[in-house]
């Protein structure tokens, strides 16, 4: 545990060193491009389904502890202001989404790359924007499938309760209950996983990223909650921002997530830089061994 809290504070160290904090920023404002037309065609979609509205209740309860106050009431008054749906519309804000999604992605592996020490141009500029849009749905696809987990969990834990004994009841809750909330924090280390996995040229086995995954998660799951409080307890971003103060709260959460994402990827590169000194440690013995 010490070694692991003294890998851990190197990793801060190296962090500011390697300028996280102004990655993460860019990343955060890719991201926030990346959302808003996300939401819009989330938006448009749901308006076609006649429980669009329960669905986007359910969201606001499942993700309330998450997202920063207000960023989930934006997504509902567009789709109550019931603006005309298009297939032009979907594909718009759909390409506009990728395109930024791409400038995330590209944002987060220049900060992998600063994390491992990789010299620049490992990648072609087509091959390494091809990469990145390939990790655009590796982020996606679980993300979604953990939403509807979460969204649809208030519903099942109602039937789970209805067809439960009396005397198990509370059981039944407290159990459903953690495992909606593993699975948010199992999805968030498998999907930091895979960035790390593919989103460096190194590559490395799935089982040397999971530390930095599991770190990354275990900072920004307590930063997220503690921010949500400190909105809407403390601070009003309203008084300050007016009708953007819940976009700005958006922003300020994105980048908490992409700073925890990035740390994570720091505590993975000072990880393999002592693997990569122990075999060359390991491979010199062997070398003086074989000479004596």
């Amino acid at each position: 545990m010490t070694r692991f809290v003294a890998q851990f504070r190197k990793a801060l160290w190296l962090a500011l060193e390697h300028d996280v904090l102004n990655t993460a920023k860019a990343a955060a404002y890719s991201g926030m491009l990346m959302l808003f037309p996300a939401l819009i065609v989330a938006a448009t979609l749901l308006a076609m389904v006649p429980e669009a509205n329960q669905f986007v209740t359910e969201g606001r309860l499942a993700f309330e502890p998450l997202l920063p106050a207000g960023s989930l009431d934006m997504l509902q008054s567009y789709m109550q202001a019931r603006h005309i749906h298009s297939m032009q519309l979907i594909l718009s804000t759909a390409s506009l989404s990728v395109f930024a999604g791409l400038g995330l992605m590209l944002s987060l592996m220049e900060g992998f790359r600063r994390a491992y020490r990789l010299p620049r141009g490992e990648w072609g500029f087509w091959q390494r924007r091809m990469r990145a849009l390939m990790l655009v749905p590796i982020v996606l696809v679980p993300l979604a499938l953990a939403t509807l987990v979460l969204v649809f969990g208030r519903q099942i834990e109602a039937w789970m309760i209805g067809n439960a004994d009396h005397e198990l009841r509370h059981f039944v809750i407290f159990s459903w209950r953690l495992l909606r909330w593993a699975v948010a924090l199992a999805t968030s280390i498998t999907v930091l996983a895979a960035l790390y996995h593919f989103g460096t040229k190194r590559g490395e086995h799935w089982v040397w990223v999971m530390p930095g995954a599991i770190a990354a998660t275990l900072v920004w799951f307590p930063a997220t909650l503690a921010f949500g409080w400190y909105v809407t307890r403390i601070a009003d971003y309203s008084m300050f921002y007016g009708s953007f103060g819940a976009a700005i709260a958006t922003l300020v959460w994105l980048y908490i997530t992409l700073f925890s994402a990035l740390l994570g990827a720091e505590l993975n590169g000072v990880l393999f830089r002592e693997r990569q000194n122990a075999i060359a440690a390991e491979e010199t013995t062997e070398r003086i061994s074989s000479r004596l």
